[in-house]
């Protein structure tokens, strides 16, 4: 028998792209180190294909499409602009997707045990959170910085899933960071299409794609079916 026919499992979460569209405020910080530096902006569609892997690798793709790759030494500096941009804006335009709020709240009143693990940096998770309305909702938050190691690495994912309270555990994302992240743990991935990737999720080779974050409850009732 499947362990995810137990209707309480541990599902772990990724944050921007998953249960919040965050592009357009990452996309303000991203332009004021373009700006800073003298470059040409970007669009909304060009930033939606670099968010996923952290803040230094959002500035590296956004320099080098904008004309040529960041310097190491210069990094630091950009990165100070952007948090500090970041932190002062960092839900002007961001919402939730639509169903996440009633998701989780159906999620939890079920039993199920939820977490969030982001390559965000853990202030600004830890910020971001309670203006979405989420402060509380989760046992546990692990963004960048909370561990020495990140996303993809395993170990993260094994953590959050000791703190959030153990069990079998479900790695719930949107792009091909979460899903090497629930690979390498030995866990099953469910991804939502609606997310940041440049490759689109239904071609990453997840156990289930979804379009509408409301399938979920079910969706982790068909991976016990499977």
């Amino acid at each position: 028998m499947s362990p995810f026919q137990n209707p309480a499992a541990t599902l772990i979460f990724d944050l921007d792209g998953t249960l919040a569209d965050t592009a357009p405020d990452l996309l303000g910080a991203t332009n004021a180190v373009l700006a800073a530096r003298g470059r040409p902006l970007l669009d909304l569609a060009h930033l939606r294909h670099m968010v996923g892997f952290g803040a230094r690798a959002l500035i590296d793709q956004a320099m080098a499409a904008s004309g040529a790759p960041v310097m190491d030494q210069d990094m630091p500096t950009l990165v100070e602009i952007f948090v500090a941009h970041y932190r002062d804006h960092i839900a002007d335009g961001t919402r939730l997707f639509p169903g996440v709020a009633e998701t989780l709240e159906r999620l939890k009143m079920r039993g199920d045990r939820l977490g969030v693990l982001t390559n965000k940096p853990q202030q600004l998770t830890d910020a971001l959170l309670p203006r979405l309305g989420l402060d509380g909702v989760f046992a546990a938050v692990y963004g960048a910085g909370r561990k020495p190691y990140t996303k993809p690495d395993p170990r993260i994912f094994h953590d959050i899933v000791a703190e959030s309270g153990g069990g079998p555990a479900v790695m719930i994302g949107d792009s091909i960071t979460d899903l090497n992240t629930a690979r390498a743990a030995g866990a099953p991935c469910i991804l939502m299409s609606y997310g940041f990737t440049p490759i689109p999720a239904s071609e990453l080779g997840a156990d289930l794609v979804l379009d509408d974050f409301a399938d979920l409850p079910d969706a982790i009732a068909r991976l016990g079916r499977g």
